[in-house]
């Protein structure tokens, strides 16, 4: 596995978050254009914080995202 390194100031790192939410009860309405339209977003968004997204993946029922966060911006910052 080969592990990449990022540095910031006087920071090196390699922060890296696997990240899964699910809508209320776990119902599987992202689909029908849904799932395409809440990529395009969260690239966006992500785009904008300066937040990489490594691997992202929409399911029915629930979301599952890799992405790669300063450790001065937060994980809190990017969810």
């Amino acid at each position: 596995m080969n592990i990449t390194y990022k540095s910031n100031n006087n920071v090196v790192y390699s922060c890296k978050y696997h990240v899964v939410w699910c809508p209320k009860y776990r119902r599987k309405i992202l689909t029908n254009g849904i799932d395409t339209r809440l990529k395009e977003l969260l690239l966006e968004y992500a785009a904008n914080i300066s937040v990489d997204i490594m691997e992202m993946e929409i399911m029915p029922d629930h979301v599952h995202i890799l992405m790669e966060v300063a450790p001065q911006f937060g994980i809190h910052k990017a969810v």
